[in-house]
C-alpha cells in the first residue's frame, strides 16, 4: 500500500479495485506504465459482490480471452474454483462455456496475490473525487486525502458505486454495495464533461445460513470429474471440488410474491433504473412468466469453510419479512435462516456511445471507462473491458496508438463494438449468440487468436510468452505429423473408418475432422500419434473438426476486415452528404464512427445510407 503525496506523478491511474480495476491496473503495469490503483478499500480488491462464480456461456470465452492477454481472472478462478463445470458439454466447442463456482475468500486472496506480484503497480487507499481536464486532455486526478496526482491517463471503473442506492422494500440508502459507501463526486465530473449519464439497476439474492438447509432433501449438482482450467498456465485444478444443490419455486412461493408485489422496490416505483432482462429478479420472473409452475434455484456454497449459501435465481428487492417467507416455502429451505437480505441497487452509468473502440471517451483524451460504468453487468464483462482499457491507457500515456479488437477476432471485440455502436437500454450481458463468428471465437482457441497480438502490444509477460510458444511448437509438430500420414478411401474403409468410397486420399488431420473419428482411433493405425500429449490432442481435435466450417467463415471475416480497414475521418461533416436522413446525420455526427464497419452496425443505418456514406468517403479520401 502507498500513501500518495500531493504532486505525485504516474503514467496511469486506475480508479476502483473491482474486476475491471484490477485487470486495468495490472495490464497497464505489464506494459511498463507506472500505475496507481486507487481504491477505497484495499481489503476488497476483486471482491465478488454478487454471485461467487466465474465464467459460463459467453462469459467463459471472455475469461479465456482475458487469460490469453495475460490477465489475472482465469488464474484467480483456477486457484479458487470449488465446482468446475463445462456448460453445454454435449454440444460443440463453439457454444461450450467453462464455469466455476468459487470460494469467495480464496478468490479474493488469489487476486490480491496476483496484484501484489505485479511490478510497476502501486495500490493507493484513497478516493478519487475529481479528474482534472485541460484542453480536452487528462492532466491529473484529485484524491480525497492525497490532493492532486498528475497522470497521463485515467481508467474509471466505478462499478455500482456511482451514486449507488440500495433498495430493500421501502427502505433505501446510499451505498456502493452492502456495507460500503457510494461515490458521487465523479458523477458531477462526468456530467461537467458533457457525457450522457443514465441509471441502471441490478440485484442480489439473500444469503442463507448453510447449516439451516436440509441438503438431504435436495437434488445434487456435482462438479465435473475432469475439471478444465481457465488459464493456459494452470496445469491442473488442485482445490477441493464440491456439489451444489437444486431447489424450485412453487405455487406457495408465487402466491407470497404476488400478494406482496407492491412492497417490492421494483414495483412500487421507487427504482428508476432498468434491470437486466436476462438475469431478472424473482419478482420479474413471477410477473413476466406467471404461467410457469416453478423456477429452478441453485444453492451454491460461498466457500469450502463458509457458512453462507448463495441461492442463485432469487435476487429480490422485497422486504426482509417477505424474503424470509418465500425462501422458507422452497423445498429444503423450510428452516432456512437469512444472514443478509437480498437487495436491488441502482447506479449511474455513462452512455457507452460516448466512447471510442479503445474505451477512451470522445470528450477527453486519456480518460478511459471500463465495467459497469459502461452499462454492462458481470465480472467477466468488467474484467475484459478493464484489460483493454488498461492497455490503451498505457499506450495513450506513452503516445502510442490504441489496440482495437474487432468482432472477428474476439468476444471482447464483439462486446465493445456492441456497446459503443448501439449503447444500452439495460445492463449488457455477453452471450455466444451475439458473436457472428462464434465458430472461430471458441473458448479453446483464445490463446491462438490473441496471445501473439498481446506479445506485439507488450501486455504479455515473458513467462506467458514462453508457455505460449512452447504450446505452439507442440501443436505445429502434431499437426505436421497428422498431415504427413494419409489413407486412400479404400484403405480407410478396409480399416473400418466411416469414409465414402470416392477415391480421395485423406490426411490423418482430415480424418480427425470426422465427428466419429477420434485421436485414439488414429493412434491405433499410426502408433507414433500416441506420443502426443493430452492437452495438445484436445486442442488439435477441436481444430480439425471445425476446419471445414472455418473455411466457409473466412470469406465473411475478410469482408468485415475490409470494412474495418475503411476508416472514417473524425472531421467529416455528415450534413454535407446528400440523401442521408436528418436523424442519421445527427447520429453520425454524435457517435463519430471510426470505420465503415462501425457505421454499418449503428442503429437505423440502412444499405442505401451505407452506400451514400461509402461514396462520400471515396470522394472525401480522394480530395484529401
Amino acid at each position: 500500500m502507498t500513501h500518495v503525496k500531493h504532486g505525485s506523478k504516474y503514467d496511469v491511474v486506475v480508479v476502483g479495485g473491482g474486476h475491471a480495476g484490477v485487470e486495468a491496473a495490472t495490464a497497464a503495469a505489464r506494459m511498463g506504465a507506472k500505475t496507481a490503483l486507487v481504491t477505497m478499500s484495499i481489503d476488497n480488491l476483486g471482491v465478488m459482490s454478487c454471485n461467487p462464480a466465474i465464467g459460463g456461456l459467453g462469459k467463459g470465452q471472455l475469461v479465456r480471452e482475458i487469460d490469453a492477454l495475460d490477465g489475472i481472472m482465469g488464474r484467480a478462478a483456477d486457484r479458487a474454483g470449488i465446482q468446475f463445470r463445462l456448460l453445454n458439454r454435449s454440444k460443440g466447442p463453439a457454444v461450450q462455456g467453462p464455469r466455476t463456482q468459487a470460494d469467495r475468500r480464496l478468490y479474493a486472496r488469489a487476486v490480491a496475490d496476483l496484484v501484489s506480484e505485479q511490478a510497476n503497480l502501486e495500490i493507493v487507499a484513497d478516493e478519487v473525487v475529481d479528474v482534472a481536464i485541460e484542453s480536452a486532455r487528462v492532466k491529473s486526478v484529485v484524491l480525497k486525502n492525497g490532493g492532486a496526482v498528475t497522470c497521463g491517463a485515467v481508467v474509471l471503473t466505478t462499478g455500482t458505486f456511482l451514486r449507488g442506492l440500495i433498495h430493500i422494500g421501502d427502505q433505501r440508502f446510499p451505498a456502493g454495495r452492502m456495507g460500503e459507501r457510494e461515490t458521487s463526486g465523479l458523477a458531477h465530473t462526468l456530467r461537467s464533461l458533457g457525457l450522457r449519464l443514465g441509471r441502471l439497476k441490478t440485484g442480489t439474492p439473500p444469503r442463507l445460513a448453510r447449516q439451516t438447509i436440509d441438503w438431504n432433501a435436495l437434488e445434487k449438482q456435482e462438479a465435473d470429474t475432469d475439471p478444465v482450467p481457465f488459464s493456459m498456465l494452470t496445469e491442473r485444478i488442485e482445490v477441493e471440488q464440491i456439489a451444489c444443490a437444486i431447489t424450485r419455486t412453487n405455487a406457495e412461493t408465487h402466491k407470497l410474491i404476488k400478494e406482496n408485489i407492491a412492497r417490492s422496490a421494483m414495483y412500487s416505483g421507487a427504482i428508476e433504473g432498468v434491470g437486466p432482462r436476462y438475469c431478472p429478479s424473482i419478482e420479474d420472473k413471477i410477473v413476466r412468466f406467471g404461467e410457469r409452475d416453478g423456477h429452478q434455484i441453485f444453492l451454491e456454497p460461498e466457500g469450502l469453510d463458509s457458512d453462507l449459501v448463495y441461492p442463485n435465481g432469487i435476487s429480490t428487492s422485497l422486504p426482509l419479512d417477505v424474503q424470509t417467507a418465500f425462501v422458507r416455502s422452497l423445498p429444503g429451505l423450510h428452516n432456512a435462516q437469512l444472514v443478509q437480505a437480498g437487495y436491488a441497487i441502482e447506479y449511474d452509468h455513462v452512455d457507452p456511445r460516448e466512447l471510442t473502440l479503445s474505451l477512451e471517451t470522445k470528450a477527453s483524451k486519456g480518460l478511459f471507462l471500463a465495467g459497469q460504468i459502461n452499462g454492462t453487468t458481470g465480472y467477466e464483462e468488467a474484467g475484459a473491458q478493464g484489460l483493454l482499457a488498461g492497455m490503451n491507457a498505457a499506450r495513450s500515456a506513452s503516445g502510442a496508438p490504441p489496440v482495437i479488437l474487432s468482432r472477428s477476432e474476439a468476444y471482447i471485440g464483439v462486446m465493445i463494438d456492441d456497446l459503443v455502436t448501439k449503447g444500452v437500454s439495460e445492463p449488457y450481458r455477453m452471450f455466444t449468440s451475439r458473436a457472428e463468428f462464434r465458430l472461430s471465437l471458441r473458448a479453446d482457441n483464445a490463446e491462438e487468436r490473441l496471445t501473439s497480438l498481446g506479445i506485439t502490444a507488450g501486455v504479455v509477460s515473458s513467462k506467458r510468452q514462453s508457455a505460449y510458444e512452447n504450446r505452439r511448437r507442440k501443436l505445429d509438430t502434431a499437426k505436421r505429423l497428422l498431415q504427413s500420414k494419409s489413407l486412400t478411401s479404400s484403405e480407410a474403409i478396409d480399416l473400418a473408418l466411416p469414409i465414402n468410397a470416392d477415391g480421395r486420399r485423406r490426411t490423418a488431420f482430415d480424418l480427425l475432422g470426422y465427428p466419429s473419428i477420434g485421436f485414439d482411433r488414429l493412434g491405433a493405425i499410426w502408433p507414433e500419434l500416441k506420443e502426443v500429449d493430452s492437452k495438445t490432442i484436445r486442442l488439435i481435435d477441436i481444430e480439425a473438426k471445425y476446419a471445414v466450417y472455418m473455411k466457409r467463415q473466412e470469406r465473411d471475416i475478410e469482408r468485415i476486415k475490409q470494412q474495418e480497414a475503411a476508416s472514417l475521418s473524425s472531421d467529416i461533416d455528415y450534413n454535407q452528404i446528400p440523401g442521408l436522413s436528418v436523424e442519421l446525420k445527427s447520429k453520425l455526427a454524435r457517435e463519430k464512427p471510426v470505420t465503415i464497419a462501425h457505421a454499418a452496425r449503428m442503429e437505423g443505418m440502412t444499405p442505401a445510407a451505407l452506400s451514400l456514406l461509402l461514396a462520400y468517403r471515396k470522394r472525401y479520401t480522394e480530395a484529401a
